[in-house]
């Protein structure tokens, strides 16, 4: 439960986890806490000015608040900045200069200050003591005058304490002799990291000893995401993001695969159904594209024999599930087929588990990161991705008592039940599922030689969950039309792409797979909202 007494209360923590609207009274509310915010700023900005004015101290060239006209890229000067995670024991009595966000201001009397620097997700203790020609108690007092968040430039020498620091990453010191602020943040923010961070086991502990800790809700965290985004966690879920994206590129080029863009506008429906954004065009009609479906498989004809892309993907469907949104980042791969679509499937296992292999070996830090706030167990996996029919899985699933229409799509529980069955069996989370129904596929797939009731199409999934679409595709434009038609499709909408294999088109197949739901799967993350950095749903538009 959230704290009836939070620490630092949000003006919508109030608010339901399904909800994003927010009432003219909420409204009115965010904007008289703005105003507050803003007022309380200027009187912390005009009461350390009052310090300097009324105390005179000749160190004041020490400390202050650096003025805009500095900030305005007047000057180079050469100085050599430190990342506060390069800050180590081996800089022992080093003069450093770093940057970073004030994380915690802890004062102990008039004399001394401690202030912890966080940067990248990375935190150094800075300790700032009064000293002769250097440290005066003005500058101390300044110090503890400074907002949470606010960012600032500091100077000093690298010691080593006696004890551990629990409190940061980094086990030094910097022993503080130049504090500037470059830029203020509010002295009141509408949730703070420490409670965006905090895990559900934390909070669950504290409940059991009759403690309250404040929960942050999924709608507060996406209000106010920029901050949300600063906490370890986010800061680990989007570089791994980061990793998927770079493995998914670097091993499809070294795989004789081009790198291709596609237009997001297009004159009709790219995958059927009505699950599109439909817009006005100079006059014509048009969607944002469901997918770069029709325009990879053009590129195939134009001889590129593989292509990938990785870009933003449409999909207007209703739809308030943990793993869906209305735009997401699609990867998605088409390449010539020579015999057989396994030749595709050879592809999707041999990228997967190279990534999955890479992330867990480059992405340590990141993943523990992850971790402390959601915990998770590493995914299971095969060097060789088990591929079972899906003829084999409705068997499984009917031998578990679940009953499955054999010419029907597995629905979210079945996938699930499926998933557990496999990793018992198997020993795997990531498995490939092919041969599905004809009647649950789009117009392009290709049906099987020995029963057009299914398709030479496959799906993957990670814990239980598909994260990849594929198949080889029709590449006769007769049989296209025959099947475009079939579906419901206006084939004059599509007719450019159908022409695309007059001129001769090899046989030819791919797979799509959205970037949010592999790291979502591979972190085992409740919501995709939390591996989207700015998600877009049915109800939400905004930041």
């Amino acid at each position: 439960m959230e704290s009836e007494k939070p620490q630092n209360p949000s003006p919508i923590e109030s608010q339901e986890e399904g909800s994003t609207k927010i009432s003219k009274k909420e409204a009115a509310k965010l904007e008289r806490q703005r105003r507050r915010q803003e007022a309380a700023a200027a009187a912390a900005a005009a009461a350390v000015s009052a310090v300097s004015v009324e105390e005179s101290d000749p160190l004041s060239g020490n400390y202050g608040d650096v003025e805009l006209n500095d900030l305005q890229s007047k000057a180079v000067t050469g100085r050599k900045w430190t990342a506060v995670g390069s800050v180590t024991p081996e800089m022992k009595d080093q003069v450093v200069l770093i940057r970073g966000r004030v994380q915690t201001i802890r004062p102990v009397g008039k004399k001394i200050a401690f202030v912890v620097v966080r940067e990248r997700g990375f935190t150094v203790q800075c300790v700032l003591t009064v000293k002769p020609e250097l440290v005066s108690s003005q500058m101390v007092k300044y110090a503890t005058s400074l907002s949470k968040e606010s960012i600032v430039d500091i100077e000093g020498v690298v010691s080593i304490p006696e004890k551990p620091i629990t409190g940061s990453t980094q086990q030094v010191e910097v022993q503080i002799s130049k504090l500037y602020c470059v830029n203020r943040a509010v002295p009141t923010l509408p949730i703070n990291i420490e409670d965006a961070a905090r895990s559900e086991v934390e909070i669950e502990q504290a409940l059991e000893k009759g403690e309250q800790l404040v929960r942050v809700n999924q709608d507060t965290r996406l209000n106010f995401r920029i901050l949300d985004m600063r906490t370890p966690a986010n800061q680990g879920i989007f570089r791994i993001q980061c990793q998927v994206e770079n493995i998914f590129r670097q091993f499809l080029l070294s795989e004789g695969f081009v790198g291709i863009h596609t237009p997001k506008l297009i004159g009709g429906s790219s995958e059927g159904g009505s699950a599109v954004f439909r817009l006005d065009y100079k006059g014509q009609p048009a969607c944002l594209a469901q997918s770069p479906q029709l325009h990879k498989q053009m590129a195939i004809c134009g001889d590129f024999s593989r292509v990938f892309e990785v870009g933003p993907v449409f999909r207007a469907e209703d739809s308030f599930t943990h793993r869906h949104l209305c735009e997401f980042t699609g990867l998605d791969v088409e390449m010539e087929i020579k015999e057989h679509y396994s030749e595709v499937m050879d592809i999707v296992d041999r990228l997967f588990v190279a990534m999955f292999d890479s992330l867990n070996e480059k992405c340590k830090k990141e993943l523990e990161a992850i971790g402390r706030q959601y915990p998770f167990e590493p995914l299971k996996y095969l060097p060789k991705t088990l591929r079972l029919t899906f003829a084999e899985g409705v068997q499984m699933l009917k031998e578990a008592g679940v009953e499955v229409d054999p010419l029907g799509d597995l629905n979210t529980e079945s996938e699930r039940k499926l998933g557990q069955l496999v990793a018992t069996k198997y020993g795997t989370e990531f498995y490939i599922l092919h041969k599905y129904p004809q009647a649950v596929r789009p117009f392009y797939t290709m049906p099987c030689h020995d029963n057009p009731s299914y398709s030479n199409s496959f799906d993957v999934f990670i814990r239980g969950e598909e994260i990849i679409s594929g198949a080889q595709r029709i590449h006769v434009p007769e049989f296209l039309e025959k099947r475009a038609g079939e579906c419901g499709i206006d084939v004059k909408t599509i007719s450019t792409y159908i022409d695309s294999f007059r001129y001769g088109a090899p046989p030819h197949g791919g797979f799509g797979v959205g970037l949010e739901r592999v790291v979502m799967l591979f972190c085992a993350l409740n919501n995709i909202r939390k591996t989207s950095l700015f998600p877009r749903d049915p109800q939400r538009i905004a930041p």
